[in-house]
């Protein structure tokens, strides 16, 4: 079994397309398998949606420290933007994840 690099280790941590078949692509049937398939595995999205949360609350904690013990705002800007990403993420993540739980297939 071939070791993945590094890099797609790191986008599949925090990034989880490669996870889920694309619904909107086939004939009904195929959508549907597909549809199925991305409803059986929205557990995982749970999964990312803490992983983003955590790396939320880090950098946040992260500004405090740079923003109050060093006393340099600007410099902790960028942790604060990173933390303030996090958050329409996880929106997203749960969006899809409500949607996957709550919304009819497509047959």
């Amino acid at each position: 079994m071939q070791e993945l690099a590094f890099r797609t280790m790191l986008y599949r941590y925090f990034f989880f397309g490669w996870l889920f078949r694309d619904a909107s692509q086939g004939n009904p049937i195929e959508r549907s398998v597909a549809w199925r398939f991305n409803q059986a595995h929205a557990h995982w999205l749970l999964t990312y949606m803490r992983r983003w949360l955590w790396c939320g609350l880090f950098f946040y904690a992260l500004g405090g420290v740079v923003e109050l013990m060093l006393c340099a705002p600007g410099l902790s800007a960028l942790f604060y933007v990173p933390c303030a990403l996090s958050v329409p993420v996880n929106v997203v993540i749960g969006v899809l994840w409500v949607g996957l739980k709550a919304l009819p297939g497509p047959l």
